[in-house]
């Protein structure tokens, strides 16, 4: 284990920093709209020689089909990334969980020649190959959340934090009980076989340690509703008190949610994961368990099509000294509370 993973709060703040950064850069290099205040909690987006229209380029954008909320968001976003461009061609393949069909799709791009790939793979090693096609056809890939198996498969990989989320929730779960050591601490996870889940619960196992604390308590969902609501009815069934529960994701957290209420419970202070706009409403109303959530972006492939923009016009962050868009960026996994939910809520997804 590398020395961050054991210093989970210097991690957190180090990469917060940094990543808030890379967040700013590219808003500041791309957007339309001089000094628009920006709603993710990251300063203004300034407008910049890069927003100039330039010559057209086209891009193929695939991601798995919309059948979750966070999911139905990142086409959304990607949408709307490309409309704020005169310069900008989207062509949107079908969003599809048959690996074979998503190789069909950029296939097809490399076919018509785009200029980019914005490509969210359904299973990043089945793609890898086909991948790897486009870049050797000279077809830029920007790689989205899901990271193919093989460096030379991307021009760029875009990143959510799934161990920062761990890392955010577990901070927030020790400032509100850490000063309790017998406090119970829940977790509600995803799928246990993604490594993203894996990642979350490491990295909430890790914060929690900072402060004494430990998971006593966990149950895996799978991100639906009706799995949300059953592991959460099985959780509160098997422990009579609970101090503390994080649930990886927002849309199954419509059942946690349910089956809380269900079972009339309440006295536990809920995270949540992803940043849905329900749970940001839950949040708002004062009247909820559920007191914070942690953001993992829904708008990556918002950002894939602005990285994959400044490619294909051989331009980069214009506040960088080096001339090329970076090979890898992660953003940040912020905790939306009360205190800040006015700043992240207008661009949450709808579970």
């Amino acid at each position: 284990m590398s020395a961050a993973r054991q210093r989970p709060y210097r991690r957190l703040t180090s990469t917060a920093v940094a990543l808030v950064g890379a967040g700013a850069l590219i808003a500041g290099c791309t957007s339309n709209t001089p000094e628009e205040e920006s709603s993710g909690g990251g300063g203004t987006n300034v407008a910049s020689s890069n927003d100039e229209t330039g010559d057209t380029v086209t891009i193929g954008f695939s991601a798995p089909a919309a059948d979750h909320g966070w999911m139905a968001g990142i086409t959304e976003a990607a949408r709307a990334a490309a409309e704020e461009y005169e310069d900008v061609e989207l062509n949107v393949a079908e969003g599809t969980n048959d690996v074979g069909a998503q190789i069909s799709q950029v296939e097809t791009f490399i076919n018509q020649g785009v200029d980019a790939i914005v490509l969210l793979p359904f299973d990043g090693a089945a793609l890898t190959p086909v991948a790897l096609q486009a870049m050797e056809a000279g077809i830029p890939v920007i790689n989205v959340d899901r990271e193919f198996n093989s460096p030379f498969a991307a021009r760029a990989t875009i990143l959510g934090d799934n161990y920062g989320m761990g890392v955010s929730a577990g901070t927030y779960v020790c400032e509100q009980v850490g000063d309790n050591p017998n406090a119970v601490v829940a977790e509600i996870a995803g799928i246990d076989s993604l490594p993203l889940t894996q990642d979350r619960s490491q990295g909430f196992a890790d914060a929690l340690g900072e402060c004494g604390l430990s998971v006593a308590n966990r149950v895996a969902a799978d991100f639906t509703v009706e799995g949300g609501e059953e592991a959460a009815a099985n959780l509160l069934q098997a422990a009579p008190q609970i101090d503390a529960l994080w649930n990886h994701d927002d849309d199954q957290g419509v059942g946690v949610l349910a089956a809380i209420t269900n079972a009339g419970r309440d006295e536990f202070v809920m995270v949540g994961g992803a940043g849905s706009a329900n749970a940001m409403r839950e949040i708002q109303s004062g009247d909820s368990v559920l007191q914070a959530t942690v953001i993992y972006p829904h708008t990556q492939a918002a950002d894939g099509i602005r990285l994959a923009r400044l490619i294909a016009q051989d331009k980069s962050f214009s506040d960088l000294i080096s001339p090329e868009v970076p090979r890898e960026i992660v953003l940040n996994a912020p905790v939306v509370t009360a205190d800040n939910v006015d700043q992240y809520i207008d661009r949450a997804f709808e579970s």
